[in-house]
């Protein structure tokens, strides 16, 4: 097996976690016992944490095949410091922030390895992971120069099982049903496990498999963005006359005063609901190989394999808002529209197909070798591919239906409430705004049909060998490691051949030329009632969605023929070419990116044991170097022309562009990465630590791209564009720790932990408005305007914070509780105030607070889990996010969730376990600057699991 980072080492003679004899044996403490199950995985995880020379948590398995969630990253919340991002259409967790820093700021290894990932980040996705047969989670807070250092928040090591770590026959099984309160439909998972050993204990296998399959509906109202602009005088409510919103000041309309935009504010770009019904299937396999022929030599030959399909049906309605557009506008102290009419609005009804496919598969070779006494060697060699949406699935088809034109409406959009408890409300909704024919299939016709994929892999060759020499109380280490990650980014679509506006415009009933209308009968399936839609919110919705297939949508439209060959009435010969009858898609050359990077890096370490005044001290320093060369790839071209459609004058096409030019970019950096632990135990029972190190986080590879790319499907008002940055460099932190840890009892212990994080070369995605290739805006005959999105090293930042955590077991009870709580702070909060282009804040800043009160004896385990977690600023950019003050932020509302776990042994062999998640109904929810800038809600629901599990 992988060896086990220098971090997790336990005291000479002990058990090593997750053994035979640490997980069978009682332990005693004078007349004390703790017995197994939850609460010896507790004492497990206790002396590793205890042992470490730096700041590491441990959740361990409280056998083979019974992890304590059902979600990696369900389990590691539970840690002091450690807080999860859900998914919202799921509610599952698919990532975590630890200390403040998420996503990209967190490296995960599998048994030590990196692991590819095609997600478009670093980071991986925590959902596609199968909790079921993992050994054990060590969350690594301060780095191990023999691991890693490429995370300035934490590297997470996953490690799995092999035959050898129990000897002998083994067999696990585990299956469960579960279903989610609204899907209505009982779903199921199972794994299987078997390890041997052989001739003598010389050979080893084992393999496992798991199938999880989890379903949702989720209900979801949405604002796509809120952009800043400016209104003129004549928009807001009170207003008389004649009104023409200018910001050119050579026309004539700027000659009146009222219509100047000058007045900073913010506007809904689009508003609408959907229930998004989801189903996540997922297939996890592994399978291990060791030779183990002495004591000395052990090699391992393993491979770990996941597919995850996630199907996602959604049905919506939608509403678009011009700024220029609006009337009778009333803005709230701070500039947000939070009253305000559009006249001639149209309205559309969507329905999606998505898909998403990410593949995963990793095999490693490992080979420990003990040379002498003292001296033991390492080689481990690895290659990892990810697939993003492989064998040509199309990632998302769309059908857009419904009615504008004559038939558009005098919509009013109203702001009643906070994000954290109200969405908007509309009113005069329905044809001409007549309710009473909101969804009458006479009137609607067929608009938009978009398919879009984005396809990506991910390719890692990676390699680490090392020496460590033991004598007396001191340990060397040295070695090295090569990583070369290629990654490969492409997207297509209907936009990119204009192919999604074919049969735009609504038909005959709004007074369109182009659009078929009436749509067959039978393309209608039924409706989603939008009453009562996200309960507990207050604001009020029309009264339904439709619920219809787009790809029936799609094949319908295809059974009216070859309009190049055939007049087809509806279709839209003014705006598009080259259409033959099926929605195909087409590659955007400016998506195309590839990334090459190859790192080297050598490290050193030493740790010695003395004492000071009779107290045990443990001192490590070490030093990682790491050289990086980049090559960044893209295909560049520029808009020549820009055309209106002639169904639908909200519609923009990129009619031409520049020849398509390969641009490559090379770059490389280097850095040295010290840091040392230093470990007191100043009694039996109290322990002092103090940390230093620096460490990096390189650039989402995305960031990248050397190219600008202008999307060919663009909307009136909402121009945009976005570029790559290939000299972009990694983000550096100098970080130190001070704790104190008190071991009072066993099983017991409470801690106290200060961090500090000095960080520099954030990267600052910001907004800029400006012209492209001079190309002309044909809705104002002046030089286009685009939202460019671009990248750039900026400034530094400090993250401070707090650690709390206190475990506590009851005697021999069965009662206990762990509790911990982070409490962090910044120098460079977000300042909604700033409306400049290149505002900067530190994100995924939040405090938070876990409680797990669990009762475990006689084979009954009871657990009930509390998360909480305040509002954070999770990003710079939102869905839409075509303003003029730079990249608007998302901020993501304080949420607290309570999850019921239970089982019952039995037999030795047989338990049965049932869990119930999210039982308070907390719903997700987001907003923009200001906290009555809604963008989303989502309403996910519980779920509920009950199972069965065998174990010889």
């Amino acid at each position: 097996m992988a060896s086990a980072p220098a971090h997790a080492q336990v005291q000479p003679g002990a058990p090593p976690a997750g053994s035979a004899a640490a997980a069978d044996v009682p332990a005693t403490t004078g007349s004390e016992i703790i017995v197994t199950g939850l609460r010896g995985s507790l004492q497990r995880n206790l002396d590793i944490k205890r042992e470490s020379s730096g700041v590491v948590d441990v959740i361990s398995a409280e056998d083979i095949g019974k992890f304590p969630d059902s979600n990696v990253a369900a389990s590691l919340q539970r840690l002091p410091g450690v807080s999860i991002q859900r998914s919202g259409s799921r509610g599952e967790p698919t990532g975590i922030t630890v200390r403040g820093f998420g996503g990209d700021f967190n490296t995960t290894l599998f048994d030590g390895r990196r692991i590819s990932t095609a997600t478009g980040g670093r980071q991986i996705d925590f959902s596609t992971v199968g909790v079921d047969f993992i050994g054990q989670l060590s969350v690594f807070k301060t780095p191990d120069v023999s691991l890693s250092s490429s995370s300035i928040g934490a590297t997470v090591d996953i490690q799995f099982p092999n035959a050898f770590d129990q000897p002998g026959f083994r067999l696990a099984a585990t299956g469960s049903g579960s279903i989610q309160d609204r899907a209505e439909k009982i779903v199921p998972t199972g794994g299987l496990l078997i390890s041997n050993t052989f001739a003598d204990d010389t050979i080893g296998v084992l393999a496992d498999v798991i199938y999880t399959r989890r379903d949702t509906d989720t209900n979801r109202v949405y604002v796509s963005g809120w952009p800043g602009g400016n209104f003129a005088p004549c928009q807001l409510a009170g207003s008389t006359g004649a009104c023409t919103p200018t910001s050119d000041a050579s026309s004539a309309a700027w000659g009146n005063p009222a219509n100047r935009q000058n007045l900073p504010g913010w506007f809904p770009q689009q508003y609408g609901a959907e229930q998004q019904r989801v189903s996540d299937e997922r297939v996890d396999a592994r399978i291990s190989l060791q030779y183990h022929p002495s004591d000395e030599l052990m090699v391992t030959l393993d491979n770990n394999y996941s597919r995850q399909n996630v199907t996602q049906d959604n049905y919506a309605f939608g509403v678009w808002f011009n700024q220029g557009d609006l009337r009778n506008v009333s803005v709230d102290e701070n500039g947000t529209a939070i009253d305000f009419t559009q006249q001639g609005t149209p309205t559309d009804f969507t329905s999606a197909l998505n898909k998403q496919i990410l593949q995963t598969n990793q095999t490693g070779l490992n080979i420990t070798y003990a040379a002498s006494d003292n001296l033991s060697l390492e080689g481990d060699v690895a290659y990892a591919k990810s697939w993003l949406n492989p064998d040509g699935v199309i990632g998302s088809r769309n059908g857009d239906i419904g009615y504008g034109g004559d038939l558009g409406n005098t919509l009013r959009f109203t702001v009643g409430g906070d994000s954290r408890d109200a969405f908007p409300s509309i009113s005069n909704f329905g044809p001409a705004g007549d309710g009473a024919d909101w969804a009458n299939p006479a009137l609607i016709g067929s608009h938009v049909a978009v398919n879009q994929t984005q396809v990506n892999t991910d390719e890692l060759v990676q390699f680490r060998g090392a020496a460590t020499w033991t004598q007396d109380d001191l340990t060397l280490k040295a070695g090295g490691q090569y990583y070369q990650d290629t990654f490969n980014f492409r997207n297509q679509s209907t936009f990119v051949n204009n192919f999604w506006q074919a049969y735009a415009g609504y038909g005959g009933p709004s007074g369109r030329d182009t659009g078929i209308s009436p749509l067959p009968a039978d393309l209608y399936q039924g409706s989603v009632s939008l009453d009562g839609f996200i309960p507990g919110f207050d604001g009020s919705l029309p009264p339904s969605v439709f619920v219809f297939s787009p790809v029936a949508f799609q094949d319908y439209l295809t059974g009216l023929g070859n309009p190049q060959t055939q007049t087809i009435p509806g279709f839209n010969y003014g705006s598009v070419t080259g259409f033959t009858g099926t929605f195909d898609e087409a590659v955007d050359p400016g998506s195309v990116l590839r990334v090459r990077e190859k790192t080297w890096a050598l490290f050193l370490s030493a740790s010695f044991r003395a004492e000071i005044a009779d107290m045990p001290f443990t001192f490590n320093a070490g030093v990682r170097n790491e050289v990086t060369n980049l090559s960044a790839t893209g295909q560049g071209r520029l808009p020549t022309q820009i055309v209106t459609s002639t169904a639908d004058p909200t519609l923009l096409t990129v009619a031409s562009y520049t020849d398509i030019q390969g641009v490559t970019n090379e770059s490389s950096y280097s850095y040295l990465l010290p840091s040392f632990d230093a470990k007191l135990e100043v009694t039996d029972n109290l322990i002092l630590r103090v940390d230093a190190s620096r460490t990096l986080t390189r650039p989402t590879l995305n960031l990248l791209n050397p190219v600008l790319n202008v999307g060919s499907g663009q909307r009136v008002g909402a121009l945009s564009a976005a570029g790559g940055n290939p000299n972009l460099r990694p983000y550096l932190a100098d970080n130190f720790d001070v704790g104190a840890e008190w071991y009072y009892q066993r099983n017991s212990y409470l801690s106290v932990g200060l961090f500090l994080k000095n960080v520099s070369n954030f990267i600052v995605g910001g907004v800029t408005r400006q012209p492209v290739n001079g190309v002309i805006d044909p809705t104002t005959g002046q030089p286009a305007s685009f939202a460019v999105s671009q990248q750039i090293n900026g400034p530094d930042a400090t993250v401070r914070g707090v650690e709390l955590a206190l475990q506590q077991v009851f005697g021999d009870s069965g009662f206990g509780f762990q509790a911990n709580a982070t409490l962090v702070d910044t120098n460079r909060p977000y300042d909604e105030t700033n409306i400049s282009q290149t505002g900067f804040a530190v994100t995924g800043l939040a405090n938070s607070a876990n409680f797990v009160g669990f009762y475990d004896k006689d084979g009954f385990q009871l657990r009930a889990a509390l998360n909480w977690r305040d509002k954070y600023l999770l990003q710079f950019g939102q869905n839409q996010n075509t303003g003029s003050f730079g990249a608007e932020p998302t901020f993501v509302n304080q949420s607290f969730q309570v999850d019921l776990t239970t089982s019952y042994d039995i037999s030795d062999n047989f338990s049965v376990f049932a869990e119930a998640l999210n039982v308070n109904n907390n719903q997700q929810s987001t907003h923009g600057r200001y906290s009555n800038q809604l963008l989303d809600v989502f309403d996910y629901g519980r779920r509920y699991t009950l199972g069965l599990r065998y174990r010889y």
